[in-house]
């Protein structure tokens, strides 16, 4: 009986310590609704009226409240950087501005007490890290300044972070309990992303996958799907349409073109990989090299202006979204194209300009996909497809959005193509990634739970 005394004891204090953990819970729904004591909330559980009709007619209009939101904003914010791209291009001068965009940059975020970034919003959904309003804001203004003035960002940075803070926001003020706020913040990267690229498919998927790798967050289809339509919807209403691109004709899937695409997923694997380790050290290097915000963000500009003045070209500032399509229509790009602007990117969001890394993904996967196919000899243009997907889901760890991607930019011929390009990129890019904040639960060639974050 002695014997038995320690585990009565462990079995009590784990009884007292569930009974805390459920009268905690207990007490969080009756603040949902103030007139609820817990007793009734109790006797109610989550079968009550609240849970069966109430929420989900909250839940369903917060779904399309966000995808309104996100997609007036998230479609003023692609005219914005359409315009300030063309107004650059017609005007070569205002890249001398660039150091002083970034000054004005450093000075908004002086503004935020938070550590801000695409990284906080997939805290926010792992353990409910508050994703601060500001965030929206600041990310619009500073990303719009990259691109105006000439530094090699991306645009998806900001409609994650976009779509995560006003999400997440919307959650608080409806007064959800952490879960359905993590879903809120969900719907709200689904609305940024699809009101931005035009791809809801992607948007609703990718929102989900890109969490927790291993595991899809199924909670949030529906919300998402509908925040990222009505998104999707309300920005062409605004004029902003998304990118689509047309391949041509599609070789047919013979042995040879098969081998030729599996030579072509391991390289992308590889350039994954080399993308990642050169945005992560390179930011690191200049934090250790130039402490001072100011200097190293000036620093950063006037190297950027050095490289395009030396190289005597634009193509690799901005997003570069033409280049994308000269490689996916023409099937023509410079054999250095990816090379540079994977350096052109790291220098601009290592010194401190703020974007997203996606685009500039894009744009490294086409043209080195362009690249592969003009020295084998298969379509360049379908390499280039196959090589933004690759690369693409080598970076994000996402595989079912890179294909979802491929579909909906380049439509469904070039499918065992990508499909191959895709499944074996994932494999081979290992557990590098672009956002530290991702987790790896599950193993990426056994069925093993491994829960780790991305390597840098």
């Amino acid at each position: 009986m002695q014997q038995e005394r320690p585990r009565c004891k462990i079995a009590l204090n784990s009884y007292k310590k569930e009974t805390v953990k459920n009268h905690s819970l207990l007490l969080r729904l009756s603040e949902r609704n103030p007139r609820w004591t817990v007793s009734e909330v109790r006797e109610s559980g989550k079968d009550g009226i609240y849970q069966k009709m109430l929420w989900p007619c909250h839940i369903a209009g917060s779904m399309v409240i966000s995808g309104v939101i996100l997609g007036i904003f998230g479609g003023m914010f692609g005219n914005s950087i359409t315009y300030v791209t063309a107004f650059r291009n017609a005007h070569p001068w205002m890249l001398y501005l660039l150091p002083a965009a970034g000054l004005a940059i450093v000075a908004l975020y002086k503004l935020d007490p938070y550590k801000t970034g695409t990284n906080r919003v997939l805290e926010g959904i792992q353990s409910d890290t508050y994703v601060p309003l500001r965030m929206a804001p600041l990310i619009v203004v500073s990303t719009i300044l990259t691109h105006a003035f000439g530094g090699s960002a991306g645009r998806e940075g900001a409609a994650l972070q976009l779509g995560g803070s006003i999400g997440g926001t919307l959650g608080k003020w409806m007064k959800f309990d952490e879960y359905d706020r993590k879903i809120m913040i969900m719907c709200g990267m689904s609305a940024g992303f699809s009101a931005l690229f035009g791809t809801p498919l992607t948007a609703t998927v990718f929102a989900m996958e890109v969490i927790s790798v291993g595991i899809i967050q199924y909670a949030a289809l529906v919300p998402c799907a509908v925040a990222s339509l009505t998104a999707h919807q309300v920005a062409i209403l605004v004029g902003s349409g998304g990118e689509t691109f047309i391949l041509g004709t599609v070789p047919e899937f013979t042995l040879i073109n098969a081998a030729l695409v599996v030579i072509l997923a391991v390289l992308c694997a590889a350039v994954s990989i080399f993308f990642c380790k050169v945005l992560h050290k390179t930011e690191h290097w200049y934090k250790e090299m130039i402490p001072n915000e100011w200097i190293r963000i000036v620093s950063g500009a006037l190297l950027v202006i050095l490289m395009a003045k030396v190289l005597g070209t634009t193509d690799y500032l901005g997003a570069g979204m033409d280049v994308v399509e000269r490689a996916v229509m023409d099937g023509k790009v410079a054999a250095s194209a990816f090379l540079l602007k994977i350096i052109f990117t790291a220098v601009t969001l290592g010194c401190g300009f703020r974007g997203g890394e996606i685009v500039p993904t894009l744009f490294v996967g086409a043209t080195f996909g362009c690249l592969f196919g003009q020295i084998t000899g298969l379509s360049p243009a379908l390499a280039a497809a196959c090589g933004m997907a690759a690369v693409f889901c080598g970076v994000t760890n996402c595989p079912i959005s890179s294909m979802f991607l491929s579909f909906e930019l380049f439509g469904f011929e070039s499918m065992p193509f990508v499909l191959l390009t895709v499944a074996i990129s994932y494999l081979e890019s290992g557990y590098f990634g672009l956002y530290h904040s991702q987790k790896i639960l599950y193993s990426k060639t056994k069925l093993k739970f491994i829960n780790t974050h991305t390597k840098e």
